[in-house]
């Protein structure tokens, strides 16, 4: 049995009349994709054909994504639905018998995030690919938070929920970026409570869808976009609960990521205490409700007024209290004796200096007075064995020229020169 592409070339010989009449053969088609050319293209038919024959060798396979759209036709027995992956932007057709809807035990609905065994098919009249199921396997919210609960462990060995990667909240932001659902309770929450409390507050906001397969792409691109603005000091994605499946999309690991990575800081308002999303563990400040959040990123402009009236008072209570203290020990000290009467501790010295100095004179004369009368009488006994003392009574000494006294008359010769002094003067002798 012939090939198609085989059948095709031949069907492509079959002679055709040219403008004289003239029956001329058709080119042989190319036998494969890349020996076409303008002269010689493929026909539609045998493009869609070989399309077709290649879908058919792909093997059956379970895929993994959300339901998005669901239409039953019961005349047809047959439903097809929209698979929608729960990361990106990607969806495909999917066709299924309305018995293998039945088997399944909990209803699918739009939203329900399903496993689906099916086998890639290519219609070739349509040109349009889709997938066969024979089987649909609802995700339980068991499996999903078991899901959830390992990418936690993983997030969290990552270090991206660590404390220290966490920055504070501005005190007071001109621009609050706000990250929420369209024309939801959670705008007008945000909204109505920050500008009840500080009126100048201005906002960025982004209006996403907050569930479903598309709030991922959604929400964390308007987070960027927000990040990117210098002008917003904080981001708000706020949200007003709602069921653990509809808030999936806030543990999503692309999201958290996304949040991760924002340099501005965040905070995240799901509004739901019990299961916390995974976005709370990896914002900045988690706020329990969206009016949490409002009250959290900016101050109550009525409390911060009292707060400075309070101050004003506690600074003047302050002063005043340490200029009465103050007064109060100066005057202690001014009403102290020796301030009274500064000289008194003054006098009290001099006159001890002045006593001193007094004894010390007296003490002084006597010392030298009996310095004086030790003197005298010292000198009155000099006096009375000096030998100027004898002279004055008519001795005289005789010397010989070399100083020596003469004691006897043998100690001159005849002819010797003397000295001889007097009590006033002396007298030249010789012998």
């Amino acid at each position: 049995m012939p090939s198609l592409s085989e059948g095709w070339g031949r069907l492509g010989c079959v002679d055709t009349p040219d403008e004289a009449g003239q029956n001329r053969p058709r080119p042989q088609l190319a036998a494969r994709a890349a020996e076409t050319t303008a002269e010689n293209p493929w026909p539609v038919r045998l493009l869609s054909q070989k399309i077709s024959e290649y879908v058919d060798r792909m093997a059956p396979l379970w895929v993994e994504g959300q339901v998005v759209q669901l239409n039953r036709r019961p005349g047809a027995g047959m439903a097809f639905l929209t698979l929608r992956d729960t990361d990106a932007d990607t969806s495909l057709p999917v066709s299924v018998y309305a018995k293998v809807l039945e088997t399944v035990a909990t209803p699918l609905t739009e939203g329900s995030h399903v496993v689906v065994h099916a086998k890639p098919t290519f219609w070739t009249k349509r040109g349009s690919f889709q997938l066969q199921a024979d089987q649909l396997r609802p995700v339980g919210i068991g499996e999903l938070l078991a899901r959830i609960e390992h990418l936690r462990r993983v997030l969290a060995a990552e270090g991206l929920f660590d404390l220290d990667r966490k920055v504070p909240l501005p005190f007071l932001p001109a621009v609050v970026g706000l990250v929420c659902g369209r024309e939801s309770k959670a705008e007008h929450d945000v909204v109505v409570n920050a500008r009840a409390r500080w009126p100048q507050v201005r906002f960025e906001i982004r209006e996403v869808a907050v569930q479903g397969s598309s709030a991922v792409a959604q929400v964390g691109a308007a987070i960027r976009e927000l990040d990117a603005d210098p002008s917003v000091e904080v981001i708000v994605v706020a949200r007003g609960g709602g069921a653990v499946e509809d808030l999936l999309p806030f543990s999503n690991e692309t999201l958290v990521r996304t949040a991760a990575a924002c340099r501005t800081p965040l905070v995240s308002a799901i509004g739901h205490e019990t299961d916390a999303p995974l976005l709370d563990l990896v914002a900045d400040y988690r706020a329990s409700t969206p009016t949490d959040a409002a009250k959290r990123i900016v101050p109550d402009v009525s409390e911060e007024r009292a707060r400075v009236v309070q101050a004003r008072q506690r600074m003047r209570g302050a002063v005043r209290h340490r200029v009465d203290r103050e007064q109060a020990g100066l005057d202690g000290i001014r009403s102290r004796p020796v301030l009274a009467a500064p000289r008194t501790m003054v006098d009290a010295h001099e006159r001890a200096v002045t006593g001193l100095r007094d004894s010390a004179r007296d003490r002084l004369e006597r010392l030298l007075l009996v310095a004086a009368a030790h003197v005298d009488r010292s000198a009155a006994q000099v006096r009375a064995l000096s030998p100027a003392a004898t002279l004055d009574r008519g001795y005289a000494v005789v010397q010989r020229p070399d100083g020596a006294v003469v004691r006897a008359p043998e100690d001159v010769a005849t002819g010797d020169e003397l000295r001889i002094r007097l009590a006033r003067g002396e007298i030249r002798a010789t012998t």
